[in-house]
């Protein structure tokens, strides 16, 4: 019997992107369900009960929720393409630890850039900059995070890529300018067939519209 494989989303989230790519790297065809996060939907309230966030993987079924778990189980699930994690431990804990670090660094402090004016957003600007010149320095001049091949690093961080524009313009900076190297990899990942498009109307349709949902729900309110 086929797999029965539905993915809860919005479509401007940084998270459910991240799904979207991890799926889209393995080849698992799945049904897509757009979420209204400001109305949520029953199927979602009742298959993640404790945070009632997207995106939300239900394979047969079952639930998975948070981003970068769900990355994880496609990877576990799916393993005879595409591997996402590196096969040795010590390479597979460091870009788990990488991983954790653009979810606690580098979304708080783009959603002070958004949500914040005056000392604290200058504040929040230049705590986003240095956490991405982190990244930049981890990245070094491989073609990707995990090295030759695009992975599960590569993946938590790009869907971000798709927000840069919304945080440059609430922000007023250039983020080539502060990080060419790392810019210069996001381009490189925008090529693979799997990546939500910046222009794209499947990934970010509008981007004025993308900014006005931002304010509108909060960063909080895109997922996790």
């Amino acid at each position: 019997m086929a797999d029965e494989v539905i993915l809860l989303d919005f479509w401007a989230s940084m998270f459910g992107m991240r799904a979207r790519v991890a799926l889209a790297e393995k080849g698992v065809k799945y049904e897509y369900r757009e979420e209204d996060l400001r109305n949520k939907s029953p199927l979602l309230l009742q298959m993640n009960p404790v945070h009632k966030k997207i995106p939300v993987l239900i394979h047969n079924g079952k639930p998975v929720c948070e981003s970068l778990i769900i990355v994880q189980y496609v990877d576990e699930v799916w393993r005879d393409k595409a591997p996402l994690l590196p096969s040795d431990p010590y390479l597979r804990a460091r870009s788990r630890f990488w991983a954790d670090f653009i979810d606690k660094k580098l979304y708080d402090a783009g959603r002070k850039i958004w949500a914040t004016k005056g000392e604290e957003q200058e504040a929040g600007k230049k705590e986003f900059i240095e956490v991405l010149k982190q990244l930049e320095g981890e990245l070094g001049n491989k073609p990707y995070f995990e090295g030759e091949s695009f992975g599960f690093l590569d993946i938590a961080l790009i869907t971000f890529y798709s927000w840069f524009y919304a945080f440059e313009t609430c922000g007023n900076f250039s983020t080539e300018a502060e990080c060419p190297k790392l810019i210069a990899w996001a381009k490189r990942c925008m090529q693979k067939e799997s990546q939500p498009r910046r222009n794209s109307s499947k990934s970010l349709r509008n981007w004025k519209e993308s900014l006005e949902t931002s304010l509108i729900l909060g960063v909080r309110g895109l997922g996790s």
